[in-house]
This record gives structure tokens, C-alpha cells and sequence, in this order.
């Protein structure tokens, strides 16, 4: 007699267990102490949730299918029992202040951002991170750097799908780190589980949050407040690394920082090919505007213009870098000059000037950086 397999998926469960290991429902690893007293508290309410199940609705459900009318049974007249309403008005009284001590407790310790070792500004764009080492006068910007063809085009999808990104926010373990953030347009919200941070960046406030790591490690978030179209492609990466790692890695910012200056400068006066300008233009296309306009240069109709055909694509140059450098307010469009160096913004209005089905006349075709840094200056 054969005997009947179970279907695959048991089989799979019955015979490694561990298979299930990314199919947890709990909280992710909390990686601070912050973030283990929010798990904490969060198992405690849900132990405590559960013992009221147990003690108030079983019963419940249990005499309510006992003496159902279909068993024979029939209502029943009741008195008044003022013992019985004091307690239960007390009990669920004194559970509530139980739940609501260490809460507020906790709550208290998120907000308490004083002894901070370090100060960083997080500042939300559409759709993008800012971040400013206020101490050391550092600025990065952080762009999702997952690359446009898996999610245009179907290509396989990588490990960090939409949480990855070109210039993670980098802290020494151990140190007490202050976020103070804000944003430049609409309410975007800093989230990051394992730290235990969830804060709304909002334009024209400045919010506060701490934390401190433990362990090295990279930790992922995203923005949290439904904040238009690019809402999905604004991730957060967080890198834990030993202060001696940190402080390697600060002075190798500072000195790309100054490196970058003088190739800037050093643009400002050299005329560079149209191929240069098209492959660079190409590169911080696709990081900085394609989220909104497409890689196609299409757009989004009715939220936003196609580049493609575009009135002031094709207009006049000067047209162009105004919109490009200043942005447009009112709208999505930031002002790119307060993001982009010059050779970038010369670079990705030439290649707008000459992508897709855009064919402006020379010299009108090219802008060189020095343009840019006039209109700068």
C-alpha cells in the first residue's frame, strides 16, 4: 500500500524548520538600547493583551455558546452589583496605568537628546536624504542607488531592492548620535526599526531624535510619511562602524571634500566635450531626476512634465539653467544648486538638451560649468 506524501510545502516545514527564519512577525533585531525597551514594552502589552483574552473573552465566547437558545436556554433577569461594576471599572484602570508608566517612561528617554557625542541634520527632499555633520561641517547627500533597469525593466531584483543607496549616513558604535531634521517640502518621516527612530521631518520645524549603536552593522529604513510619487525610492542606510573606522572615514570625506572643491574649480574654466557632458549628464540624470521624469524622459502625466519634447528643454539654454539651478516653487522641482556642483548641473542640462527626441541647435546644445558658476556668482 503506498502512503500518501504530504504536500510539498509541509514536507519542506517538517523537514527544515529553519525555513521559516525569514518569515518572523516580530520586530526586527533591535540594534540600540532604545530599540530593545520598544520591543520590550511592545512583548509586555501583547503578554498583557493576551492574559485579557484569556480571563475576560474565552469566558465570554465559552458562556455565550453554552447558553445559546439553541441549547435550550433562555435569558436570564439581573440585578445591579455594585461590587462586581467597581471592579470591573478598577481593574482595567489599574492595567492601563500599569502600560501607560513604562511608556511614558520610554517616550521620555526617546525625547531626552541631552550628552549627545555627535550632531547630524537629516534634512527630507523629494526624494532624497540630506545629511550635515554639523560638527565637522561635512554634507553628504543620499540617493537610492538602485539601479532604474530593475525596476523599469524587470532585470533581477538585488538583496537590498529599493533599500540601498549611494552614500549611507556613517556613525562611530558607542556614541550618543542627535538628529535634528527638517524638511525642504512636504512631511517625509526618518524610520529606521533597529535603531528604534521614527521621527517626521517637517518643513519649517526642526524635530529631534538620538540614538546609539552597539554593534557595527548596516541598518535600512525608509520614509515613512507618504510623501508624493518618489515616496518608495527615498531609503535609509545607517553604518554602525568602530569610532576608529569613523574617524578614518571623516578624514577621508574631508579630504575628498577639499578634492572635490578644487576639481570643481578647476572645472569652472575648462570646456569639456559634448560626449563628456552626456555621460556624466547621463549618470546624475538617472540618480537625481528620473524618479520623477523617467529614464524616458516621458514623465508622469499630471504630476509631472515630460523631458521629452519639453518646451523648455528645447527654449532657450538660459530658460533651462534657471529651472534646473533654482527649481520651481510651489512644486516638486527643487533647486538643484543647492544639491548639484556646477560641472553636474552643466552636465545634466546638456544631456536633456540632446536625449530622446531633443535636438536643440548648437552652441545652444552644450553647457559648460563656468555658465553655471556665473549664474552662481
Amino acid at each position: 500500500m503506498n502512503r500518501v506524501k504530504p504536500p510539498f510545502s509541509i514536507a519542506l516545514i517538517l523537514a527544515a524548520p529553519g525555513a521559516l527564519a525569514e518569515m518572523a512577525i516580530n520586530l526586527p533585531p533591535p540594534a540600540t538600547g532604545i530599540a530593545r525597551d520598544i520591543y520590550d514594552l511592545h512583548t509586555l502589552v501583547l503578554w498583557i493583551c493576551f492574559g485579557i483574552f484569556l480571563v475576560v473573552f474565552l469566558p465570554m465566547f465559552y458562556a455565550l455558546w453554552r447558553h445559546r437558545k439553541a441549547a435550550g436556554h433562555a435569558a436570564a433577569g439581573f440585578r445591579d452589583n455594585t461590587r462586581l461594576e467597581v471592579l470591573w471599572t478598577v481593574v482595567p484602570v489599574l492595567i492601563l496605568i500599569g502600560m501607560a508608566w513604562p511608556a511614558t517612561q520610554l517616550i521620555l528617554d526617546m525625547k531626552n537628546v541631552g550628552d549627545s557625542d555627535m550632531t547630524v541634520k537629516v534634512t527630507g527632499h523629494q526624494w532624497r536624504w540630506e545629511y550635515e555633520y554639523l560638527d565637522d561641517g561635512l554634507r553628504l547627500v543620499s540617493n537610492m542607488s538602485t539601479p532604474r533597469a530593475e525596476i523599469d525593466s524587470g532585470r533581477p531584483q538585488s538583496a537590498h531592492y529599493l533599500l540601498e543607496v549611494d552614500r549611507p549616513l556613517v556613525v562611530p558604535t558607542g556614541s550618543k548620535v542627535r538628529l535634528v531634521l527638517t524638511a525642504t517640502d512636504v512631511i517625509h518621516s526618518w524610520w529606521v526599526p533597529a535603531l528604534g527612530v521614527k521621527q517626521d521631518a517637517i518643513p519649517g520645524f526642526i524635530k529631534e531624535a538620538w540614538f546609539r549603536v552597539d554593534k557595527p552593522g548596516t541598518f535600512r529604513g525608509q520614509c515613512a510619511e507618504l510623501c508624493g510619487m518618489g515616496h518608495g525610492f527615498m531609503p535609509i542606510v545607517v553604518e554602525a562602524v568602530t569610532p576608529e573606522q569613523f574617524a578614518a572615514w571623516k578624514a577621508g570625506q574631508m579630504a575628498g571634500v577639499a578634492t572635490t572643491r578644487a576639481t570643481a574649480q578647476a572645472a569652472i574654466g575648462k570646456v569639456f566635450s559634448i560626449a563628456e557632458l552626456m555621460a556624466r549628464g547621463e549618470q546624475v540624470y538617472n540618480a537625481n531626476c528620473a524618479v520623477c521624469h523617467q529614464s524616458t524622459g516621458l514623465g508622469i502625466p499630471g504630476a509631472f512634465p515630460a523631458m521629452d519634447g519639453s518646451a523648455i528643454v528645447n527654449g532657450p539654454k538660459l530658460a533651462h539653467i534657471d529651472r534646473v539651478f533654482n527649481g520651481k516653487p510651489g512644486t516638486s522641482m527643487q533647486a538643484f544648486g543647492k544639491l548639484l556642483p556646477d560641472q553636474d548641473i552643466a552636465a545634466v542640462i546638456t544631456y536633456e538638451r540632446n536625449s530622446w527626441h531633443n535636438r536643440v541647435a548648437a552652441p545652444d546644445n552644450i553647457v559648460q560649468p563656468a555658465e553655471i558658476a556665473a549664474l552662481r556668482h
